[in-house]
Order: structure tokens, then sequence, then C-alpha cells
């Protein structure tokens, strides 16, 4: 038996961006020393906003420019719009990736999976003492 709530669904979702970004900072940190790498990324809230949408049943393509300075959907990750990063300083080989970008985002992606996962334990505590309510 499977019982799924809207702030399950909404929260697995939120899990899955955090996961994506930790795995593209990742690839980014890996790409360092890679000449003409560029930088991937995405904007969590606005990918966020589109999953509620779609969630919700409306219409989950805003048109959202991004404030990560995205140049475009480079790749599709699932339904995540994933691009190149604009605005980072390039080093002559043509790479584009900064460490201190990468941790700062790696220690953001942490922290909001942490957060994710707290409440998904909320979230169940609260569907458990829901189903045993009357015992």
């Amino acid at each position: 038996m499977q019982i799924e709530t809207p702030m399950a669904e909404a929260l697995g979702k939120y899990l899955d961006l955090s996961s994506l970004q930790l795995k593209l900072t990742a690839q980014n940190m890996a790409n360092i020393d890679t000449p003409g790498y560029r930088t991937e990324g995405f904007d969590f809230a606005s990918e966020m906003r589109r999953s509620m949408k779609a969630l919700s049943g409306a219409n989950g393509s805003d048109g959202d420019a991004g404030a990560d300075g995205l140049l475009g959907a480079v790749s599709e990750s699932g339904d995540v719009r994933v691009g190149s990063v604009g605005g980072l300083l390039e080093r002559p080989d043509g790479n584009n990736v900064s460490m201190d970008r990468e941790g700062m985002k790696m220690a953001e992606a942490q922290l909001q999976f942490r957060t994710g996962v707290e409440l998904l334990k909320h979230e169940f505590t609260r569907v458990l003492d829901a189903i045993h309510e009357d015992k």
C-alpha cells in the first residue's frame, strides 16, 4: 500500500532538484581542468515553480529567464532545463568553472536536500498520526 499526499509529491520533486544540483556541481568541479568546459546549472527556484505548476495541473512552462544567468536550454535532464551558466570569468583555455561558485552551490544544495529530508519526515509522521488517530 502506497500513501501519497500532495506535500510528499512536492517534497519528492524538491529532493530530485536538490540531487540534480549536487550532481551538476560535482560534474562542474570534476571538469575544472578540462579545456573548453562550460559550467552547467539551472535556476532552482524557477524549476521548483514549474514543478509545482505541473503538480497542480497548471501549465508547467513559464517564461522565467532564470536568475542564474543561464544562456539557454543546452540539455534536458528529465523535465529540468539545464544550461550553460553565463557571466563567469573564462580562463585562456576556455574553461569557466569557478571553484568558489561551485563550493557555494554544493553547500546550498546540501542544505536544501537536508531540509527536504526533514520536511518529508515530518510529512510522513503527520500521515501516520492521522492513520493511528483512532487507536
